[in-house]
């Protein structure tokens, strides 16, 4: 079983988020064959959604980074 780990958003970083998939699709192939009972499947599940949105919100702060980036260098 994959234990949730509580990391806020502006805590992860790089390799927080490898590990953040890795854990995602490891927690997918097990619902996907059918290692787990029902009440896992939901805990698991849930599990999985917590970390694609911690994912995604470090992504759209990368975004932000970069277009902060690209507009500083179309300024010069």
């Amino acid at each position: 079983m994959v234990k949730r780990k509580t990391t806020s958003n502006s805590e992860m970083d790089g390799g927080n988020y490898e590990a953040k998939v890795a854990e995602i699709e490891t927690i997918i192939t097990r619902i996907e064959a059918g290692e787990l009972q029902l009440e896992e499947v939901f805990e698991q599940f849930a599990t999985a959604v917590e970390y694609l949105r911690q994912c995604e919100s470090f992504l759209q702060q990368r975004q932000q980074q970069v277009n902060l980036l690209i507009e500083t260098l179309n300024d010069e």
